[in-house]
């Protein structure tokens, strides 16, 4: 087996409470966490060595990166008429807006920059990344120029039947030296399988004059990572709860559980730290998400993170720096 070093993915990590269960305890946890994924192995317990070097035991679990719940999409619409059914959604100043044929028409005002124009004036046409090759071309921080002024979307078909994520995520979290960003490891994997991911290059592909929408769930596709999101909206809410708290939407990439943005009452925690996170109602530390309009499901991380990868059999080093993942 070779080591895998953070390159295109990164990981996420366990719920705290794990830390004083059994090896076989955990996995029974783990396994019901993931019980609306799409599994392929695991979870099984394995040796890591994480992001600050810490070597510790992680469990690992391949996933296929695709929610059972609904299909993802849409994101362009292909017409300045079109209505927000047939659009995904952007965010901007913290605000969701709905990526419809209205939306597309007024971008030159939205921006106050008359370069943005990609649609056709003469038939309302929206100029959309509608093949593979385009997609890979545009869905980069470094955009073609050949996509300038595009509405950029990639599609699940796009990537191979067989394609999976393998999360290798510690038991117990591991202290870290220093707060870290989520450009590089993104934030988590959701309880569905899909990756929680980090901020969204959003002025790389602002610069190109290109839009990347994503779908009503928070989510849009690369060749990468797959289906990810980059918002956490209504889509997640069903995970498991924990009573007068919130529901749970995933793990993290340092071990810690990731909760939805509101509490069940409706309001949202007004003690979270830097990173998103706090200790309250007689539970351990844990994260909720950022609002949806604000593209950034965690500000940062507070401990160690682990790995993922395209490859099952990769061992997981996350003590090395890689590429960050495209968006």
């Amino acid at each position: 087996m070779r080591t895998f070093v953070l390159t295109t993915l990164i990981c996420c990590t366990a719920i705290p409470a794990f830390a004083h269960e059994s090896d076989d305890a955990v996995l029974h946890d783990i396994t019901h966490l993931f019980d609306a994924a799409t599994v392929v192995s695991g979870p099984e317990v394995v040796d890591c060595t994480l992001s600050g070097g810490a070597k510790t035991t992680c469990f690992s679990i391949t996933v296929k990166p695709e929610p059972q719940s609904y299909t993802p999409g849409p994101w362009c619409p292909t017409s300045i008429n079109d209505s927000a059914e047939k659009g995904g959604i952007w965010l901007e100043n913290g605000q969701v807006n709905d990526v419809d044929g209205a939306f597309v028409a007024n971008l030159s005002t939205f921006y106050d920059d008359p370069e943005w124009q990609f649609f056709d004036e003469a038939t309302g046409k929206v100029r959309v990344t509608d093949t593979q090759e385009a997609c890979e071309a545009a869905a980069r921080p470094d955009v073609d120029p050949a996509y300038n002024n595009y509405c950029v979307q990639c599609l699940p078909e796009y990537l191979p039947d067989d394609a999976t994520v393998t999360y290798v995520i510690p038991l117990v979290p591991q202290a870290a030296t220093n707060d870290s960003p989520t450009q590089m490891s993104g934030s988590g994997v959701a309880y569905n399988g899909v990756r929680l991911d980090g901020p969204a290059p959003v002025q790389d592909i602002l610069a190109a004059h290109t839009i990347a929408p994503f779908d009503d769930c928070g989510g849009h596709v690369n060749t990468h990572v797959g289906y990810h999101y980059h918002a956490v909206t209504d889509c997640l809410n069903d995970g498991p709860s924990v009573e007068n708290h919130a529901s749970q939407i995933g793990i993290a990439m340092d071990g810690y559980a990731i909760f939805a943005h509101a509490l069940a009452d409706g309001t949202t925690p007004g003690d979270l730290d830097a990173c998103n996170g706090h200790a309250a109602d007689g539970m351990s530390y844990h994260y909720h998400a950022g609002e949806a309009g604000g593209n950034a499901i965690l500000s940062c991380l507070k401990a160690q993170s682990g790995c993922a990868s395209e490859d099952p059999d990769a061992v997981c080093d996350a003590s090395a720096m890689g590429r960050p993942p495209r968006p």
